[in-house]
């Protein structure tokens, strides 16, 4: 485990691989699962202030559920989490030649919105747990993102590196500088007989 600051992040960012392959899994990780991304309190606000924009890139579905429902719910813990559909997909999804993207992001990258999209959904496979007096870096292993571990491995990429621009976003770029540098110390270390 690397300690930068009060963030613990774990060795399995370091030494597994990961490459996202949405030409073989389809963006499955936003139509799967019994609860919807995980939301900081904080993100609410840009989700409400920003739905006016972002949700002509929605599906009608996705529209309704969040005109009856809100922008947000709650997982089993009672934590806030992206409101799901019928079928267990995001309601801020839409289909891209039957890939599914973010609503959120697609208005971001066409400069509508300065919101990129919820934290937990840029960092993916990485989850957060809050501690009392740490964040604690976790790998998230889910057999839909069984191809991209695939392509990472033939690719050669660290989780963290794949994610870069993902946690500078998070803990800025001096925090990743410091994590890169301890990550390839291990990782030279780890290759030594």
């Amino acid at each position: 485990m690397i300690i930068i600051d009060n963030i613990l992040v774990s060795d399995e960012l370091i030494f597994n691989k990961f490459c996202c392959d949405l030409a073989e899994c389809r963006g499955e990780c936003c139509i799967e699962g019994d609860a919807g991304a995980p939301l900081d309190p904080l993100e609410i606000g840009e989700l409400e202030d920003n739905y006016p924009v972002f949700k002509q890139y929605m599906t009608e579905e996705g529209v309704a559920k969040v005109d009856a429902d809100g922008t947000f719910d709650y997982d089993m813990e009672g934590e806030f989490a992206t409101p799901l559909l019928s079928d267990e997909a995001c309601a801020y999804v839409y289909y891209d030649d039957g890939v599914a993207k973010c609503a959120i992001e697609k208005a971001f990258l066409n400069g509508k919105i300065d919101f990129h999209k919820p934290i937990s959904c840029h960092l993916y496979p990485i989850r957060i747990k809050k501690l009392p007096d740490y964040e604690a870096l976790n790998y998230h292993r889910w057999y839909v993102c069984e191809s991209a571990c695939q392509l990472g491995e033939k690719e050669g990429i660290p989780v963290y590196q794949f994610l870069r621009g993902p946690l500078i976003r998070k803990y800025g770029e001096d925090w990743y500088n410091r994590l890169d540098r301890e990550a390839q110390q291990l990782l030279k270390k780890n290759k030594q007989p």
